[in-house]
């Protein structure tokens, strides 16, 4: 009886631990009151707060924090893999 290979089955190494000196804004609506709505992560982007600030203030923010943003086609493969989360496989609408 042959021997099974385990280190073809074992797990994945576990992913790198988030860097908290890296972060990311992404925006999610400019407001024609003059507020940004924007989600904002540390380490990982892909786990943020969604944040609202006028838009003088939201500049002086990403400053501060260093951000880099998140473009479009990042923020839809984000989206994605919330979705598989949420939902357990990426695409579907709730």
């Amino acid at each position: 009886m042959p021997m099974p290979d385990f280190a073809a089955t074992a797990a994945p190494a576990a992913p790198a631990a988030p860097d908290p000196s890296q972060r990311w804004v992404r925006i999610t609506r400019d407001r024609p009151d003059g507020f940004v709505e924007f989600d904002f992560a540390i380490g990982t982007p892909d786990l943020a707060v969604d944040l609202i600030l006028p838009r003088p203030a939201f500049e002086a923010f990403c400053a501060e924090q260093q951000v880099r943003r998140i473009g479009d086609a990042q923020a839809a493969a984000l989206a994605a893999e919330q979705a598989q989360w949420r939902h357990g496989r990426p695409g579907l609408a709730e």
